[in-house]
C-alpha cells in the first residue's frame, strides 16, 4: 500500500489492522480529560505528531492511524475521515473543519480491473498554515501546497499550489493570498 503499489484491501490482516485502529481511536475518545493521556493516545493513533499539542475531535474515522503524520499545532475536528492506505502527510498549523475526508484508496476504473478487488493508494500531502473548511474532500495524489484555504464542501481533485483560496466541484482557485 504505502509503496504505491497494488493490494487487496479485503485481505484478512489489513481488517485486522482496521480493527485495531478503531479500537486506538475509542481509547483516544475516552482521554481527552487527561492531556498528558491524551497526546500518548495521538501518539498510538498516529505515524508521528511533531508535538503535543494535536488535538483530534472524536467521533473520526482512520482507516489505519499509522499511516497518517502531522506536524504541529494540528487540530482535526469532528466527524472527519482519513483512509489512510497510502500515506498522508499533513504539516504544521493545519485546521480541518468538520467532516473533512481524506482519500488515498483509488479504485480501478476498467471494470475487468475492478472486479478483483485491487487497489492502489496513492499519498496526499497537505503543507503547512492549511485551513479545510467543513464539508471538503480531499482525493487520492492530491498535494495541498503551504498557506492555502480550501472553501467548505469543495472536493479537491487536483494539486494545489502555495497561498491560494481554492473552493468549488471541483475546486479551482479563486483567490491568490
Amino acid at each position: 500500500m504505502l509503496a504505491g503499489k497494488e493490494y487487496d484491501g479485503f485481505d484478512p490482516h489489513l481488517a485486522s489492522l482496521r480493527t485495531q485502529t478503531r479500537q486506538r481511536v475509542a481509547r483516544l475518545s475516552h482521554m481527552r480529560s487527561s492531556p498528558s493521556q491524551y497526546a500518548a493516545a495521538v501518539r498510538d493513533l498516529l505515524g508521528s505528531v511533531s508535538d503535543d499539542n494535536a488535538v483530534i475531535e472524536t467521533p473520526v474515522y482512520f482507516d489505519y492511524g499509522r499511516n497518517t503524520h502531522v506536524g504541529k499545532r494540528f487540530y482535526m475536528h469532528a466527524m472527519c475521515v482519513i483512509l489512510d492506505s497510502g500515506r498522508v502527510d499533513i504539516g504544521h498549523d493545519v485546521v480541518l473543519g468538520p467532516g473533512v475526508q481524506v482519500y488515498t484508496p483509488q479504485h480501478p476504473l476498467d471494470l475487468v480491473a475492478r472486479a478483483t478487488k485491487v487497489v492502489t493508494a496513492p499519498s496526499v500531502s497537505i503543507g503547512n498554515n492549511v485551513r479545510v473548511g467543513g464539508g471538503a474532500i480531499i482525493l487520492p495524489g492530491v498535494r495541498i501546497g503551504n498557506g492555502v484555504t480550501v472553501g467548505a464542501g469543495s472536493v479537491v481533485t487536483k494539486d494545489v499550489p502555495n497561498n491560494v483560496v481554492v473552493a468549488g466541484n471541483p475546486a479551482r482557485i479563486v483567490k491568490h493570498l
